[in-house]
C-alpha cells in the first residue's frame, strides 16, 4: 500500500474529506501535526501539507516550519509527490525560492471562482477539471512571486497565484479542496461583519455551488492519488530478467 503523509499545521485545519477519499482510492494515510512531522519524506510515497493561520516563515510562532520546508525541498528533489494546500502551498513556494507576503491584496472568503491557465491543459493534477471552478477560500496572505522554474497553473481575480507546480510531482493550491460549504458554519460571524462580509450570504452561495465543488475536489483528489500510485509502482518495478 502506498503511504501518504499528511501534515497538519493547525488543529482546526485537518484533511477533511480528502482523507476518506484517498483511503477509498487505495492510499494508506498517516496524519501528524507539524511539530511531529519529519524533515524527510523517507518511508512515504507522498506528502500533503495543510493550512494554518500564519506565514510559511513564521518560525518563532511555529518552530517546526524549518523542518517542514526541508521536507518540502527533499520531496521536490527526490520526486516524491507533494500537495500543499493554502499555507502548505506557501511553504512550497518559500522552500523553493518564492515570496509570500502577509495581509497582501484583497482577502478571499467563502466560495470563490478559480480559473485555470493554459499551462494546466497538460497538468496531471488538473486533468478533467473545468476551466473555471469554485472552491472554498479563507486567506489574507498571498504568494507574490513564484519560485524559479515553477509552472503557474491557476489564478483568481483577488489572488493571481492560485495553483502552481514544481518539477513533475509537487503542487501548491491556495484554495481548499479538503473542505465544503459546511466549513463556514464554524466561521466568526461578528469578525466577518467587521470586515464588511455577510456570513449568511457567504454560506448560501457556498451551498448553492457545493455539488460542483465536490465534483472538482474529488477529481483533484483522484488525480493526485493516480500520481502517487503510479510513482510508487515505478519505484518497485522489478528489474528485467537476464537473457
Amino acid at each position: 500500500m502506498s503511504r501518504l503523509l499528511i501534515v497538519r499545521n493547525a488543529d482546526r485545519s485537518g484533511a477533511g474529506r480528502l482523507r476518506p477519499w484517498w483511503e477509498e482510492m487505495g492510499l494508506t494515510v498517516v496524519e501528524t501535526d507539524g511539530a511531529s512531522a519529519p524533515a524527510s519524506p523517507e518511508g512515504f510515497d507522498a506528502v500533503v501539507l495543510l493550512g494554518g493561520g500564519f506565514l510559511p516563515d513564521a518560525d518563532a510562532y511555529a518552530p517546526w516550519l524549518p523542518a517542514e520546508r526541508e521536507l518540502t525541498r527533499r520531496a521536490i528533489a527526490e520526486g516524491v509527490p507533494l500537495l500543499g494546500i493554502c499555507l502548505g502551498a506557501q511553504v512550497l513556494a518559500v522552500a523553493a525560492g518564492g515570496t509570500v507576503l502577509g495581509d497582501h491584496g484583497r482577502p478571499e472568503r467563502g466560495s470563490c471562482a478559480v480559473r485555470l491557465r493554459p499551462e494546466a491543459d497538460t497538468d496531471a493534477l488538473f486533468a478533467g477539471v473545468p476551466r473555471e471552478f469554485r472552491a472554498i477560500q479563507n486567506h489574507r496572505d498571498q504568494i507574490t512571486a513564484l519560485p524559479p522554474a515553477a509552472v503557474w497553473l491557476a489564478s483568481s481575480d483577488a489572488c493571481p497565484v492560485q495553483a502552481f507546480r514544481m518539477g513533475e510531482r509537487a503542487w501548491g493550491v491556495q484554495f481548499h479542496p479538503e473542505v465544503g460549504a459546511d466549513r463556514l458554519d464554524s466561521w466568526d460571524e461578528a469578525a466577518l461583519a467587521d470586515a464588511g462580509l455577510d456570513l449568511r450570504a457567504l454560506r448560501a452561495e457556498a451551498e448553492r455551488v457545493e455539488p460542483e465543488s465536490v465534483r472538482t475536489a474529488r477529481r483533484l483528489a483522484a488525480n493526485f492519488a493516480d500520481v502517487v500510485l503510479s510513482a510508487a509502482a515505478a519505484e518497485v518495478r522489478p528489474a528485467p530478467s537476464p537473457r
